[in-house]
């Protein structure tokens, strides 16, 4: 053990050598980075400023807007930073902060979803019991349970992977501390607990995911079963974004998981990288702002009064 070097920096994924490469990668970045920045702070400052929104539903979703918000912020500054100084050295500190992050806001974001189809289902299939029972204090406690929960599993996870030193490689093929490269390069003692702590992680999200499906399976099947045409538009309204959402972020974590780990830095690697972390903050607000009619009018009444008090500055 003595002659073992202890690892405290990671060297991250370099897929060109070229300057005009990297600027035009970085830009890339940055554009979507801005892009999802500014929709998802778009969708918090239209429910919290218009009184219409003003209901569980969308109380959910500024939570999960914030949630994409800091998820993508926890990688890609980060990236842009060292890309611009040349530098793709990343501290084992930051490397543990990043994996925690990353593991503790998706998970909250699961368990929001999870809640976001419970409230579906009992305001579509049970309407009449809605205001008694998804009430503001029910509200709090779930978005305080999803909260909890996300960092109870991210605590887990990360004290798993990080509780031996790095000895042997500290080469990561992607532009962020990716879980499975992190186990690529941990020790096999390691790689062991977590699979245990995998395998049981598993099997809670497989009982989630029941429950999740199930739901839906019932919200729709009470939608389909409408005579009012309105009144289906209006229950599809609020479903179909929310059931976006959800494709997005399964379809992103099968990806995540199913994708080979790299052993080289490739091409490949960095857009698989990317469709898992920044393409789900990118489209989550498109999706709210096209799908959801009153998001859609709520933004045109916030961006009429913006343009009234414009035209009043200039005017005076």
């Amino acid at each position: 053990m003595s002659n073992l070097t202890i690892i405290t920096e990671f060297i991250l994924m370099d897929i060109s050598s070229s300057w005009e490469l990297q600027a035009l990668q970085s830009v890339l970045f940055l554009v979507i980075y801005l892009g999802a920045v500014t929709g998802n702070l778009l969708t918090i400052t239209v429910i919290m400023t218009d009184p219409c929104l003003h209901s569980p539903m969308y109380f959910f979703i500024i939570n999960l807007s914030l949630i994409d918000l800091c998820c993508i912020s926890v990688t890609v500054p980060e990236f842009l930073v060292n890309s611009l100084a040349g530098n793709k050295s990343i501290s084992l500190t930051a490397c543990v902060a990043q994996v925690f992050l990353f593991i503790f806001l998706s998970t909250t974001h699961y368990v929001f979803l999870l809640v976001m189809s419970y409230d579906r289902y009992v305001a579509i299939c049970h309407p009449l019991h809605y205001e008694l029972t998804i009430t503001s204090h029910m509200c709090t406690q779930a978005a305080g349970g999803s909260w909890v929960s996300g960092l109870v599993f991210s605590a887990i996870h990360t004290g798993t992977m990080f509780r031996l030193p790095f000895t042997g490689s500290n080469m990561i093929y992607q532009y962020f501390c990716d879980l499975p490269q992190i186990l690529r390069i941990a020790s096999s003692d390691v790689q062991y607990s977590e699979f245990v702590v995998l395998v049981v992680s598993i099997c809670i999200s497989i009982i989630c995911s029941a429950f999740l499906f199930l739901s839906y399976i019932n919200i729709f099947s009470m939608v389909l079963s409408m005579h009012s045409v309105e009144a289906r538009n209006k229950a599809l309204s609020t479903c179909n974004p929310q059931l976006a959402v959800l494709l997005t972020f399964i379809i992103s974590g099968f990806i995540a998981i199913l994708s080979p780990i790299a052993d080289k830095a490739s091409l490949s690697s960095l857009l698989t990288g990317m469709i898992y972390t920044m393409v789900p903050p990118f489209i989550n607000p498109l999706i709210y702002s096209l799908r959801n009619r009153e998001i859609n009018a709520a933004l045109g009444r916030m961006f009429n009064r913006c343009f009234e008090f414009l035209t009043r500055v200039f005017c005076d």
